[in-house]
Order: structure tokens, then C-alpha cells, then sequence
């Protein structure tokens, strides 16, 4: 069956980094676009940034500049790549794989920046 694990979360401070992970299993991980959400408490889930799966990329205008999107698909991974966070940043972060009428989330890996 198909499954995406999240990794990688934690509590950092403002103006650190964190690297997410996100592994792919039971589908073609190389067809399949990838992406990244996020959902803050009492807030709507919302995209932080996409990978297509010829390598194009979009991101959130409250994330350009600072997150990175990559993916290794010898891995079967996606990556987020997150520096300079901010307490806004707050969240727990998804990732997704889709393509054609295909739709796949992970369980979720939780972000807290605070000092």
C-alpha cells in the first residue's frame, strides 16, 4: 500500500533551519509530483511549496527565499529544506504526492519554532 513518512521535525529557535524528509513507498515515486503543506492550530491547512516530477518548483510567497524544495528520487524521498524560520513557521507540516486523479498525505511531522 502506499505510504509517505514524514521526518525531521522539532522545536528550534527563531533564525534556525530544519531539513524535512518525506519517504515514498508502494507507488512510482518519479511519476508522481510532490508537495509540501502545513496547517497551524486553528488555521486551514495551506501549500508551502510543490516539486513536479520533471523538477519544476512553486512556493508560497511567505516561504520564497528561505524554504527549498528538493527531491532524490533514487530515494524515493522529498525534502524540505527550511532556514531562517520564524515563529509563524509554527505548524504541522504534510507531505503529498499526486498525479492524474491520485492523491496521496503523510501522517504529518510538527514544526514549533519558539524561543
Amino acid at each position: 500500500q502506499v505510504q509517505l513518512v514524514e521526518s525531521g521535525g522539532g522545536l528550534v529557535q527563531p533564525g534556525e533551519s530544519l531539513r524535512l524528509s518525506c519517504a515514498g513507498s508502494g507507488y512510482t515515486f518519479s511519476l508522481y509530483h510532490m508537495g509540501w503543506h502545513r496547517q497551524a492550530p486553528g488555521k486551514q491547512r495551506e501549500l508551502v511549496a510543490t516539486i513536479t516530477s520533471g523538477r519544476t518548483t512553486n512556493y508560497a510567497d511567505s516561504v520564497k527565499g528561505r524554504f527549498t524544495i528538493s527531491r532524490d528520487n533514487a530515494k524515493n524521498t522529498v525534502y524540505l529544506q527550511m532556514n531562517n524560520l520564524e515563529p509563524e513557521d509554527t505548524a504541522v507540516y504534510y507531505c503529498n504526492a499526486y498525479w492524474a486523479q491520485n492523491k496521496y498525505w503523510g501522517q504529518g511531522t510538527q514544526v514549533t519554532v519558539s524561543s
